[in-house]
């Protein structure tokens, strides 16, 4: 009665790492309890959320080197994985909301979230890459897109594509405070996505900055985002409830798999309670204003009861 902040499984949306071939579902050394899987199995896991009453799902796509190239062409080529995949899950279960991720670093020979040239990522030039990506995923049914590449202005070029298109009703979560953290090292594990050189730093924000978030909510959403993100999500606590005191936006934060993997490791170790820790992490990005959480927590907690 008298409890503040409540999660449920509306609030959580999960994860989902792709892989071509078939009946695959290989673990990620660094994020026990998270798999890659294969189409035919991504299906089996989104049944097995969906009775669970988890509803929506963020896929990302774990490309092999050889369909990499500068200009991330894979990431909107007919038929490729990724688009594959957001056209079967839609059609095996359209009442689900599928997000999708854009940007080029799964993609890219670089592995950077733009177009790199003599060392420099390309602003301008990146737009129009992101914006045929966004497209492709519209066409095969995405729900919400989710730009993660932190390229200035991406959101008002991907959503004049988008209602050019007739996608009006196709929303757009933007990654808006996407800090240059250290807790991405296991993501980047189960995509095979580092750069290969240099570091993310030019575009990613400065994790000793706060009023630059605001800076960078105030213009994602004069340009039409329809979510603000802030990502991580534990060590950027206060980014979240200032962008939370000052929008009338939803605000989603994804609490990213560097902290689901510290949680995990000290909970085998025995080291911490893995269940209050748990829900005390998610229950404190919901009261810091977070909407939706994008977790890898976010199916275990309804199948152990945990929330």
């Amino acid at each position: 009665m008298v409890q503040e902040t409540h999660i449920g499984a509306a609030n959580l949306i999960f994860p989902l790492f792709i892989v071509d071939g078939k009946n695959k579902k290989t673990e990620v050394a660094s994020m026990p309890g998270i798999y890659r899987y294969s189409v035919d199995n991504l299906l089996h896991e989104v049944e097995a959320c969906a009775k669970l009453g988890l509803m929506s799902f963020d896929l990302f796509p774990n490309i092999d080197d050889s369909l990499k190239d500068k200009y991330a062409t894979e990431s909107h080529r007919d038929g490729s994985l990724y688009l594959r995949a957001i056209s079967e899950v839609k059609k095996h279960f359209p009442e689900v909301c599928v997000v999708t991720d854009v940007a080029m670093d799964p993609y890219s020979s670089d592995g950077h979230d733009g177009l790199v040239e003599n060392g420099e990522i390309l602003n301008d030039e990146t737009l129009e890459i992101l914006g045929k990506m966004a497209l492709a995923h519209a066409h095969a049914g995405a729900d919400i897109i989710a730009p993660s590449d932190m390229m200035d202005g991406r959101v008002g070029y991907i959503r004049k594509v988008l209602d050019e298109h007739k996608f009006t009703h196709v929303s757009i979560m933007s990654y808006t405070a996407k800090y240059a953290s250290a807790f991405y090292g296991p993501f980047r594990d189960a995509l095979n996505s580092a750069p290969k050189h240099g570091d993310k730093k030019t575009y990613q924000m400065n994790p000793a900055n706060q009023q630059e978030a605001l800076i960078e909510a105030r213009l994602d959403e004069h340009e039409g985002a329809d979510f603000l993100m802030v990502k991580p999500a534990l060590a950027y606590l206060d980014v979240i409830k200032l962008i939370k005191d000052n929008t009338d936006l939803p605000v989603a934060a994804y609490n990213v798999s560097g902290e689901y993997a510290m949680v995990k490791a000290s909970a085998q170790r025995g080291w911490l309670d893995e269940r209050r820790t748990t829900v005390e992490v998610l229950t404190s990005i919901r009261r810091a204003g977070a909407t939706a959480i994008l977790t890898y927590h976010a199916k275990e907690v309804l199948e152990k009861g945990w929330i």
